[in-house]
């Protein structure tokens, strides 16, 4: 594992895109717990998209982005402005206004090669559960983010020879090492499990998504999920679903002790999750 390098390049990988929404975070800084206080989410959630073809998903996405800031019905939408560095830079679901949402959105259900996994943490009947008998200073947010991807990449590292992971870069701090041996796990446990054996080529990068719009189609993925979560809103979610391929809601445990999973025959609906919160 590690960076990219022109040998990796030149190979046919797998190309899989990570990002985030929510926060791991729980307490503020006297410890107080903060959970769906304002600017502190009550979930965290990563999510990975499966793209075949990440160099024409690439260029059709930067395509509709010139585009639209070409449209004079844009003309004096503010996160159109290059100065605010919103549309302007790159697509980000939760900046862009409805009308853009609605392209990127369009044009992603275009490609049903595309595939969506994400992994669901409820942070205050989840994540604060298990810690809840520790300091808040040794609480490390970082960790629950390592943690998700292990749970993300489980099953997903065993069939192709090569892998390329790209990650939203987080801050400025370089995480490659604590993310390359997150996914040495994730494929142990697996291979310990099934005693299936993986000798895979794995790269891993850490990018700003503006740099990537691939990250940007992940983006709009999670944010659709996030929506139903955090606003009880569906919609989105609904209209995307056939490129969602399983979603693990790792705090649902009314079947099951792992969670409850979400697929494309079997799908997520706020009606399912209301009644979890109504019954927490």
């Amino acid at each position: 594992m590690g960076n990219k390098t022109p040998h990796a390049e030149s190979q046919t990988s797998c190309h899989y895109f990570v990002d985030e929404a929510g926060d791991p975070v729980l307490f503020n800084a006297r410890g107080k717990v903060i959970i769906g206080q304002v600017g502190c989410s009550r979930t965290f959630m990563l999510g990975v998209l499966h793209v075949p073809d990440p160099a024409t998903l690439a260029a059709e996405l930067d395509a509709l982005r010139q585009n639209l800031l070409s449209d004079p019905y844009f003309r004096r939408v503010p996160s159109m402005q290059p100065d605010r560095r919103k549309t302007a830079l790159m697509f980000h679901a939760k900046d862009d206004i409805p009308e853009v949402r609605r392209e990127v959105f369009g044009l992603l259900m275009q490609h049903p090669e595309l595939r969506f996994f994400a992994v669901v943490r409820d942070k205050g009947r989840g994540i604060l559960s298990t810690v809840k008998t520790y300091v808040h200073k040794h609480y490390n947010p970082n960790d629950q983010y390592d943690q998700l991807v292990r749970r993300l990449f489980k099953d997903r590292l065993h069939k192709e020879d090569a892998y390329a992971i790209t990650f939203a870069s987080r801050g400025a701090r370089d995480r490659t090492q604590a993310l390359t041996k997150a996914l040495e796990v994730a494929r142990d446990r697996f291979k310990k499990k099934w005693n299936i054996h993986s000798n895979a080529v794995i790269q891993i990068q850490q990018i700003p998504a503006y740099r990537e719009p691939c990250l940007q189609a992940a983006d709009y993925l999670l944010w659709a999920l996030q929506r139903c979560y955090e606003k009880r809103e569906e919609r989105y979610l609904d209209f995307v679903w056939p490129l969602c391929h399983l979603i693990h809601d790792v705090d649902d445990h009314r079947e099951t002790k792992t969670g409850a999973y979400y697929t494309r025959s079997n799908p997520l609906k706020l009606a399912r999750l209301q009644e979890l919160w109504e019954a927490s």
